[in-house]
């Protein structure tokens, strides 16, 4: 029942509190250039306000990565003055030559890097540099890692890309960050899809092709198409954004506790 398990997702995400006062839950979002990144951002914002949201800034025209800086992305909650306990992190796309640097990632990850540092591909931030975050509070680290992939370019991606996602994944297993895979626009894939997409199981092999190319788990991995052309919100696009969201949530709040938890131990 995708409208009864899309309202109750709804509430879960809207619900969702952490059990330490003032502790934020961090994602990090990250993966190849285009992938739709900052769209699903956008598209989670979207559904949470009941209308389209352009809050982070997207490039249709450009092959380039248009994400240069590191942003956090806060969600507004009724008031002007409340947010969302949960903040996205979007970072500069993964290249096979250039973007992102793979450092750059693992700092993120340990909350090293200060907002508005300006990536360079040739270049990582280093301890001596103002961007530099000497000692992340647990509101600084990441909490949840999400690597954002289009489903169309699976079976192309260069064993480059591959190798840096490997390389960022074993540095979030040594951080014990928990970590997921979005495939974005899903109803370029199939005309089944396109036409209806409750047809989304159609999605596994994709799944299972992008699961062995980077070793996530397919439990791991959620197919969602994000708002791009639509100027109307839809049931179904808000569903898989939504049930991708609490699965994000639940294993971010399970890093969290497990951080407090050897914290106080």
């Amino acid at each position: 029942n995708w409208s009864r398990d899309k309202q109750s997702a709804l509430q879960s995400v809207k619900d969702y509190r952490p059990q330490t006062d003032g502790q934020l839950l961090r994602i990090l979002l990250h993966g190849p250039v285009g992938a739709g990144k900052s769209s699903f951002i956008n598209s989670v914002q979207s559904i949470l306000h009941g209308r389209m949201y352009a809050h982070a800034l997207v490039d249709n025209t450009s092959h380039d990565c248009f994400t240069k800086r590191y942003t956090t992305y806060k969600i507004r909650k009724g008031r002007a003055d409340t947010f969302y306990p949960f903040v996205f992190n979007d970072i500069m796309g993964l290249d096979p030559i250039k973007g992102v640097p793979v450092n750059d990632v693992k700092l993120a990850l340990m909350g090293h890097v200060k907002e508005d540092y300006r990536f360079n591909p040739d270049s990582t931030l280093s301890d001596d540099d103002q961007f530099y975050n000497e000692q992340p509070t647990n509101n600084d680290k990441v909490h949840v890692l999400v690597c954002v992939i289009d489903a169309n370019t699976v079976p192309q991606m260069s064993e480059k890309t591959v190798e840096k996602i490997r390389d960022i994944r074993i540095e979030a297993r040594k951080l014990r960050i928990p970590q997921v895979a979005i495939l974005t626009k899903i109803d370029e894939v199939c005309p089944e899809i396109k036409e209806d997409l409750q047809n989304v199981y159609k999605m596994k092999y994709v799944k299972e092709k992008f699961s062995a190319k980077v070793g996530i788990p397919m439990n791991c991995i959620f197919p969602v198409k994000n708002y791009d052309e639509e100027i109307d919100l839809n049931s179904d696009v808000d569903s898989l954004i939504l049930s991708s969201m609490n699965h994000i949530i639940n294993f971010g709040d399970d890093c969290i506790n497990f951080n407090k938890d050897q914290s106080e131990g």
